[in-house]
């Protein structure tokens, strides 16, 4: 399925083996090699004490859901120097957004303000462009396919030819969950069995 980056941003990361969440997700660490979201930096209560990583390396993810990322436990959080490839691309500072976006003729057609990802492989597979102010009027936004893109630096995306490459913005899919899992329930509300000392309310007649 795909998504808008956005959705993967300040997302609870949900712990099966505890039930709840643990964490929220800060940013994304992407290998700039596979355009691929490999790790997010997180964040929470219980992040940067010693106890548990502060990297969520993206093959620990069981699914994307509509309540958050769900891992089976905080076990699956690393430290940054645990995986080399997390480790490296964190070294690079690499980041999508913002960065300047060129034909291969040298026509400068935008920046990019958002992407699209595949919400199980985490690979980028289209690049969102404002464009400028002076080309703007006709086509405000553009959205450009991975398929498309023949050069990625630390400064500008190259991109083939403008006029055959670029495509009017394109909305992304509806979410659908893929399975039911225990944080989801039909009103998304906790449901609490009656202990002991409880009954449950009669139904009204």
């Amino acid at each position: 399925m795909l998504i808008d980056v956005s959705r993967v941003i300040n997302c609870p990361v949900l712990s099966l083996h505890l039930g709840a969440p643990i964490a929220r997700t800060v940013s994304p660490v992407i290998d700039p090699e596979q355009l691929q979201i490999i790790a997010f930096t997180l964040d929470g209560p219980d992040i940067g004490n010693g106890e548990i990583g502060d990297i969520l390396d993206t093959r620990s993810i069981r699914e994307f859901s509509d309540l958050g990322i769900i891992i089976d436990s905080a076990d699956e959080l690393v430290s940054r120097t645990d995986v080399i490839k997390i480790d490296k691309a964190m070294s690079l500072n690499f980041h999508l957004i913002d960065l300047k976006v060129e034909s291969k003729r040298g026509a400068h057609l935008g920046k990019v303000i958002s992407f699209i990802i595949d919400s199980e492989t985490f690979t980028t597979q289209q690049i969102i462009v404002k464009r400028p102010t002076l080309k703007s009027f006709m086509d405000p936004e553009l959205t450009i396919h991975r398929s498309e893109i023949i050069e990625v630096n630390d400064f500008k995306i190259i991109v083939k030819d403008d006029e055959k490459t670029l495509i009017k913005k394109s909305t992304t899919e509806n979410f659908t969950p893929n399975f039911v899992n225990p944080f989801r329930t039909d009103s998304h509300e906790p449901q609490f069995a009656p202990t002991d000392n409880q009954t449950p309310d009669a139904p009204n007649n």
